[in-house]
């Protein structure tokens, strides 16, 4: 469903991506991790279409999203949802407000319907009855779930993870996860996860993708990725500080992700 070829993108004199090339097939879990500075970041800006590449192409289906501009981009955004890292709910709307917000933004329904379709997506995430609470007034794990339920609202072909379980506690960690398997496999939502978390990754993909500089270091199933014998791909994914990624490279990768944003 989304085929990503040859994607460059340069900051200054970095190469943030650098011919980047993967698809991530319909229906199924994709998740993509690496080190920081890897490219994920930009990679994931240049997917929802909020960054244009320097070259290459993405694909959703026949269409070359790459080549679109400003509101042409609206029916492929009406088709896709997206989990934000920060969750940008909308503090001064309650639970509802922000999960109508796409729907009442989108389409001409009937505010019976649009009440009924947002408390459909908030038992989804097994929110039922919260509709009338401030964002403020849940914990952290109920306002990364209120966010997923408004990524939901538009009853999106695909949704974009951003880094769905940073900042959560184990237990409220797996909860999510098993909420991105559930949607998956009873709504066949295809999802990219764009994430640090190696071990919830590896329970619930259908497909990895390690990024390493700007490049995909290693693609392939769970199980393909812990047999690898790439020294890069075993120390990633076993947390190792030895190895052929040194600290200060990884110091100094963060930081030029934090200045590329």
């Amino acid at each position: 469903m989304i085929t990503v070829d040859n994607i460059s993108k340069t900051y200054g004199n970095r190469k943030v991506l650098d011919g980047l090339c993967f698809s991530a097939e319909g229906r199924k879990i994709t998740y993509v991790f690496g080190t920081s500075g890897g490219g994920k970041s930009t990679m994931l800006k240049i997917l929802i279409g909020a960054t244009a590449p320097d070259s290459g192409e993405v694909r959703y289906g026949d269409l070359d999203i790459t080549a679109l501009r400003g509101r042409s981009l609206d029916p492929y955004r009406k088709r896709i949802g997206v989990l934000f890292q920060n969750n940008a709910l909308l503090n001064s709307l309650t639970v509802a407000e922000n999960i109508a917000l796409p729907i009442r933004e989108h389409t001409a329904l009937d505010q019976n319907i649009v009440h009924i379709m947002v408390k459909m997506k908030l038992e989804l995430v097994g929110l039922r009855d919260f509709e009338d609470l401030y964002p403020e007034q849940l914990s952290g794990g109920m306002q990364k779930r209120v966010a997923l339920a408004r990524a939901l609202a538009l009853d999106p072909e695909v949704v974009y993870f951003d880094e769905p379980t940073s900042g959560l506690d184990p237990i409220i960690a797996s909860v999510i996860t098993k909420l991105i398997k559930d949607l998956n496999r009873l709504l066949g939502i295809t999802c990219i996860v764009v994430t640090h978390a190696v071990h919830e990754a590896m329970k619930i993909a259908d497909k990895i993708i390690l990024l390493y500089r700007g490049k995909v270091l290693a693609e392939g199933t769970p199980q393909e990725i812990r047999e690898s014998a790439d020294p890069l791909v075993q120390q990633f994914i076993t947390g190792s500080p030895d190895g052929p990624i040194s600290f200060h490279a990884s110091s100094k990768d963060f930081r030029d992700d934090l200045l590329v944003g």
